[in-house]
């Protein structure tokens, strides 16, 4: 079966963002050594965890993964606190709630 733009358009983007925040985990290799080096390592992938987690239950059930990626994308915004600037809502939470609209959409139409 053939699946169209609204099927890949949310998944690409969901890998592409997962990739763009795992970037920010690699300072830790400039900071630690030996097993903090790990364990800094694996805390600052915990948002990419979430969202590979995210993604794959969106893969699956696109209502209830854009259910979650729009509740994580108000999460993200608290958490990071990127309501106190324009580009970093635009970077990190925008980008979420995007992905999460798009599955709600697929999720709907699949009707």
């Amino acid at each position: 079966m053939r699946r169209g733009w609204l099927y890949w358009l949310p998944r690409a983007l969901s890998m592409l963002f997962v990739l763009f925040v795992s970037m920010f985990a690699m300072d830790v290799f400039w900071e630690y050594k030996g097993w903090k080096l790990l364990l800094a390592f694996v805390m600052h992938m915990v948002p990419s965890f979430v969202l590979i987690g995210v993604l794959i239950l969106a893969w699956k059930l696109p209502k209830w993964g854009g259910a979650a990626f729009l509740l994580l994308g108000v999460v993200f915004t608290f958490w990071f606190d990127t309501y106190r600037e324009v580009i970093g809502f635009l970077l990190i939470s925008l980008p979420v709630l995007v992905v999460g609209g798009l599955f709600l959409w697929e999720g709907l139409r699949e009707r």
